[in-house]
């Protein structure tokens, strides 16, 4: 959530900014900073009448005190009168509070100067590629067929079990799944995170906090009578852990891993674009987060971005860097890094990551500060990343290592494995 101080204060700015994420309400801007000017008047003016309260009553203490009744009396009578203003004037306040709060929410965070104007998926920018695509026999085949194939994923015993989307992993393909898991989290404590465990359903407190509420209420799953979502993203439970915290400047930064299954409707997914492991609504993933001092977020985003891409190297795939551009980067992001790896059967290009700067928008909404030496505080800044989404990466590792004798596990993982060959 942006602060409303800077929005008021650098009105072109933010303009200007949200231009780059091509928004289509600016005009909330100016209404923003016009319901603002209305709650700080009225607040004011609150202040003005308590202070002027406060000290009549005082004064009506000291008349009765020294036996001055019909003096203190018409001083009641006067203060009777700036009760019901003062009553006014919180009601007007408490309005213009709800009705700034319900504006701020719709505003996007603001892109940083180096996202790359523009509205959709082509416009992201190239920032490099990695290693040369698959050479694939000519019998080669997508993921869903060599899942069939060796028995390691059933899409049909899920569907039957709870709908399409929800996958039923076998044999070595549930191994393959816990050896990637265990991977990824070793790797992640190597470099210096601390594993967490994390509830997988959060309150609407926690959802708002990590800005999926309100704006992507339709692709979480609502558990309606306890009024919990079960969650999108382990980014949502982990950052959510300093909700209302004030953190010491020495702390910083704050580095947490944790392995979640994560839930999204993806409502309105159809296509061959989406078969298989493309898209699911249950999927595993292993998620970095941060809290970092903001003089150092984008040093940080960068350094998370280099660790996604040793782990994709480690697995020996093809793939590439994107910044994404300000129209196709997530709500919350000031700015974000995708990489997408190369499915050779599919002859398509398959996100897997998504590592973004939030800097203070997700730390506005929940209050999460840091003091330094001074005593005084200020908002933290967070970042996440995946590292890595399962599926995709799965389907990049059965389509782009299949052989004659099977599917060939890349090398970092046989020790998690015990198998070298889906066969």
């Amino acid at each position: 959530m942006l602060q409303v101080n800077y929005i008021r204060e650098n009105r072109e700015k933010v303009l200007e900014r949200l231009s780059v994420r091509n928004f289509k309400q600016p005009e909330l801007v100016d209404e923003i900073i016009k319901i603002d000017e209305e709650r700080r008047q009225a607040q004011t003016s609150l202040d003005s009448l308590s202070a002027i309260a406060n000290s009549s009553a005082k004064q009506i203490g000291e008349l009765m005190r020294n036996g001055k009744k019909e003096e203190a009396d018409v001083l009641k009578s006067e203060t009777t009168a700036n009760k019901e203003q003062i009553k006014n004037l919180a009601d007007v306040l408490t309005d213009a509070e709800a009705k700034l709060h319900s504006l701020i929410v719709q505003l996007p965070n603001l892109p940083h100067e180096s996202v790359p104007t523009g509205a959709t998926p082509e416009e992201n920018e190239v920032v490099l590629v990695h290693g040369e695509p698959a050479v694939l026999g000519e019998n080669a085949v997508p993921h869903w067929e060599l899942t069939a194939k060796y028995d390691i994923i059933d899409f049909e015993l899920g569907t039957k079990i709870a709908g399409a989307g929800f996958p039923v992993y076998k044999g070595k393909g549930a191994r393959l799944q816990r050896a990637l898991i265990n991977f990824f989290l070793d790797r992640a404590v190597d470099a210096g995170y601390r594993e967490m465990q994390v509830p997988l359903l959060v309150n609407e407190a926690s959802g708002f906090g990590t800005g999926q509420l309100p704006d992507k209420e339709g692709q979480m799953y609502h558990a309606g009578i306890d009024n919990l979502y079960l969650i999108p993203t382990a980014e949502v439970p982990v950052t959510n852990l300093y909700r209302d915290v004030i953190l010491k400047e020495e702390e910083l930064p704050v580095k947490n891993t944790a392995y979640t299954p994560c839930f999204r409707r993806e409502a309105g997914s159809y296509g061959a674009h989406v078969r298989g492991l493309n898209r699911l609504h249950q999927f595993d993933k292993v998620e970095l987060v941060q809290v970092v001092h903001p003089d150092t977020s984008y040093d940080v985003l960068e350094q998370m971005s280099s660790y996604v891409q040793s782990l994709l190297k480690d697995l020996g795939l093809h793939y590439r860097v994107l910044n994404l551009c300000g129209g196709d980067m997530g709500f919350v992001a000031a700015k974000t890094y995708d990489m997408e790896v190369w499915s050779a059967a599919q002859q398509r290009w398959l996100e897997v990551s998504s590592v973004s700067n939030f800097e203070t928008y997700q730390s506005n909404r929940l209050k999460l500060r840091f003091k330094g030496a001074t005593g005084k505080t200020q908002l933290a800044h967070t970042l996440n990343g995946s590292a890595l989404a399962l599926p995709r990466i799965v389907a990049s590792i059965l389509e782009n290592n299949q052989t004659d004798k099977g599917i060939k596990i890349p090398e970092v993982l046989v020790k998690y494995t015990g198998f070298e060959y889906i066969d």
